[in-house]
């Protein structure tokens, strides 16, 4: 039998090969379902190709994929000839997106800032986003941990604008890194920051991966930290 896996370079042309691809593939401990696929009967082989899903019992998630099985029948046993597997290709195809595009990413953010719903913020996180807030030193690394940072902020009533910054487009990510700047709506104050943005396209939409703010670095030094710190925000 040939194996060609959905995660693999190297085609398992034995056995052996085979049982090593499906040792570290069971630790998922996966459950496939045909969704739909078309079956050709030959004389003592068959194929059957489309498109199934495979729920990992380890965490729940879910992952679609490709298939083409050629059974024979082999010492009156029918048995897997030929098994490919592959990703969907058009969830990893380039998703085309300008650099002005990216940057008015940032407006549906201070929208969501916007509303003082700190539920719609964390919204904008992608699921495994990790943000490094400005006056926290605990790494939020779940909408949990993230909602609950703007819980706070959000009691500011701020209202962000870049600065300045510079955008890189990559392979269905982008990244934009700069100065921005906090309009404090519940008493009119001002605060400057370093902000890193990396945006991955995720679930048909553009969100944040990763965001980390940080404190103008030569006027927290100038200022001394206690009252930097009392001063900044976002």
């Amino acid at each position: 039998a040939v194996l060609l896996p959905t995660v693999s370079d190297t085609p398992r042309t034995d056995s052996a090969l085979i049982k090593d691809y499906f040792n570290s593939f069971l630790l998922k401990k996966p459950q496939g379902e045909i969704l739909s696929g078309d079956i050709i009967i030959g004389t003592n082989w068959a194929q059957d190709a489309g498109i199934y899903e495979f729920t990992m019992g380890v965490d729940g998630s879910k992952v679609k994929g490709r298939y083409s099985f050629i059974y024979v029948l082999e010492n009156g046993k029918w048995k897997i000839s030929h098994h490919h597997s592959s990703v969907m290709p058009e969830a990893v195809l380039p998703t085309p997106i300008t650099k002005a595009e990216v940057r008015d990413l940032f407006q549906l953010w201070n929208g969501a800032l916007a509303t003082l719903d700190s539920t719609k913020v964390a919204a904008r996180y992608s699921k495994e986003a990790v943000l490094l807030p400005t006056v926290s030193d605990t790494p939020r690394t779940d909408s949990a941990l993230i909602k609950d940072y703007f819980n706070s902020f959000l009691l500011k009533k701020p209202q962000g604008e870049i600065l300045s910054g510079d955008v890189i487009v990559g392979t269905n990510w982008a990244q934009d890194a700069g100065i921005y700047e906090f309009t404090m709506g519940a008493d009119g104050s001002k605060v400057k920051g370093r902000y890193s943005f990396v945006y991955i396209f995720e679930d048909g939409e553009w969100r944040i991966s990763h965001h980390h703010s940080s404190v103008m670095p030569e006027a927290y030094l100038a200022a001394g930290p206690v009252k930097q710190l009392a001063e900044a925000t976002a």
